[in-house]
């Protein structure tokens, strides 16, 4: 397995190292020192204690002050473990940098479950003061209320436990010994059905019946390398299920997903479930990585601490986008029309066939959603993009927000991408990087033709229409997540909003550290040499001039 700019990373977390050290925190890494640990947590329940003893006693006797007996005696207890401690790190001098780093720059240990940095604050921002003044306060409504779950509290749990598992792995001969062991193991050790796609059986290197004498040398190389792992294979390949992309569907067939790759592997995922997604394991076996958290060295750890319930999840929200063409328009308003005069129950199955999202064939594939644009919608992980294609033109696009006209985009085209996508093509385009928790619809334009169209960020649950202006000289392309891609002609437009399904990505470790370390070992984010303190005096004597300090006195005087 490759590494990923070793001296760049080194670099960067001896940097954060440092900042922690100046900060007076303890840096734990991730196979030692087990037992402060321990004292710690110990430490920090007996603070949780007594502060609800206090709580509690204030609620049941509310004229009387905590008795100072039981304040001191607990006082006692948690300041007697307070001084274990510190006598602890007393015992245990600081040694350098070099005592953690040992272990904390491991490839096994970088992306390791870990409880270093636990959350203990709520993800949402707090609920505002709803009293401005002495007399104005916000209106209530019915739509006041709403409940957010706290993205900190997101955790995994089965409700039954699961039994099918869907394996999906990138095309590369190099994920072909990871994924036989995964699939052996989830076969014999978790007696689970496992799930893979058609074309993984046809791999020619995963088959005895290859015609040797009709493949280049390097192939017949490639296939006697791979014999023993073909073998495992094939003595499993009855015990497989197997599906087709735009054939099958796999809703409420599959419990558990696996993704061997990079992060095409997890697109790839969402676009398979069109509506409610299983829980997503992604291994970084890819050349990114910026979604896949998890490293196959020792997935059976992993795996089955997340068949067990014990993973954080971040929701990653997608996109529904829908094309609406000028002919389909036409037809649907003639077919409404005339289907007043029918009897009620034919109208009712007519409406169901147009308006509910089963029976309008919602939870159907990119393939699908191109036969029908007008009648299904798709949903993205990334980003859907408008762009000019092979057209020499500007493109000329109209951005409307719930009905209201916005703006137009003279460019090369628009960006509409979730927080997800926020740190994929619109980062490229010039947006900013959005915490994929944040409920919000980035909007990115592509090269336009001014020097004041920045990208914006909306709410989440806006929808936007998107539409190629009447005076345009050409037509556009819209793709979604880099597939589909298709036309958008004059008087069609596309309607896109947050979708109800989410993507539940499984953490390594949680929510905040698994995206700061995708910024920082994905895209290298601020990664730079350390400034230098400023130290005058020992510049000076470094010049290596024997005048240096009276020529510095002597200027000091003359100034005064």
């Amino acid at each position: 397995m490759s590494c990923r700019s070793d001296i760049d990373l080194a670099t960067l977390h001896q940097h954060r190292l440092e900042e922690r050290w100046n900060y007076g925190l303890t840096w734990v890494g991730a196979h030692g020192r087990s037992q402060e640990l321990q004292q710690l947590t110990h430490y920090n329940e007996l603070l949780g204690l007594q502060s609800a003893s206090q709580r509690q006693h204030r609620h049941q006797h509310p004229h009387q002050q905590l008795t100072k007996s039981n304040f001191s005696s607990c006082s006692r207890t948690v300041s007697r473990l307070k001084d274990n401690v510190a006598k602890d790190n007393q015992d245990k001098p600081l040694q350098g940098l070099e005592y953690y780093s040992n272990d904390y720059f491991t490839a096994t240990t970088r992306r390791r479950r870990s409880g270093t940095w636990p959350r203990t604050r709520s993800l949402n921002a707090p609920s505002p003061f709803q009293q401005f003044g002495p007399c104005g306060r916000i209106m209530k409504n019915s739509a006041m209320v709403m409940q957010i779950q706290d993205p900190a509290s997101q955790r995994l749990t089965w409700y039954k436990p699961p039994l099918t598992v869907l394996v999906i792995k990138k095309k590369d001969s190099q994920v072909l010994l990871p994924f036989v062991q995964l699939v052996e193991w989830l076969v014999q050790e978790k007696n689970m059905v496992v799930w893979v796609e058609s074309a993984v059986l046809e791999d020619k290197l995963l088959r005895d019946d290859v015609r040797l004498e009709e493949e280049s040398a390097k192939f017949r190389l490639v296939h006697e390398y791979y014999t023993g792992v073909r073998s495992r294979f094939l003595a499993l390949r009855e015990k497989l299920v197997t599906f087709k992309d735009g054939r099958d569907d796999l809703t409420d067939r599959i419990d558990f997903i696996v993704c061997l790759g990079g992060d095409g592997t997890l697109l790839y995922a969402s676009q398979l479930f069109q509506q409610s997604v299983p829980p997503v394991m992604a291994f970084y076996l890819g050349s990114l990585g910026f979604l896949t958290p998890f490293q196959c060295d020792n997935f059976q750890e992993q795996v089955t601490n997340v068949l067990e319930g014990h993973a954080a999840l971040t929701l990653r929200s997608r996109l529904r986008c829908s094309i609406h063409r000028k002919g389909e328009r036409r037809r649907e308003s003639l077919q409404q029309s005339s289907n007043l005069l029918k009897p009620f129950s034919q109208r009712q199955s007519h409406y169901g066939e147009l308006g509910n999202p089963k029976a309008s064939n919602n939870n159907c594939s990119p393939s699908s959603a191109q036969a029908a644009p007008g009648y299904s919608s798709i949903l993205v992980l990334n980003e859907v993009v408008i762009n000019r294609g092979p057209s020499p033109y500007l493109s000329n696009i109209d951005i409307f927000l719930d009905g209201k006209y916005i703006t137009s985009v003279q460019g090369d085209g628009l960006i509409v991408s979730t927080p997800t996508g926020s740190t994929a093509y619109a980062a490229a385009a010039g947006a900013s990087m959005i915490h994929p928790s944040v409920p919000a619809i980035l909007v990115t334009p592509i090269c336009p033709h001014s020097l004041s169209f920045r990208p914006i960020v909306v709410p989440a649950g806006v929808e936007l229409k998107i539409s190629i202006s009447p005076d345009s000289r050409n037509t556009s392309r819209v793709s979604f997540d880099g597939r589909n891609d298709q036309e958008l002609n004059h008087g069609d437009f596309l309607r896109v909003t947050t979708s109800i399904y989410p993507v539940p990505s499984i953490c390594a470790q949680d929510q905040i550290s698994d995206w700061f370390d995708s910024l920082a070992e994905g895209l290298h984010w601020n990664v730079r040499k350390r400034q230098k303190c400023l130290d005058e005096l020992s510049d000076l004597t470094a010049s290596g001039s024997e005048d240096t300090l009276d020529e510095f006195e002597n200027l000091k005087i003359h100034d005064a």
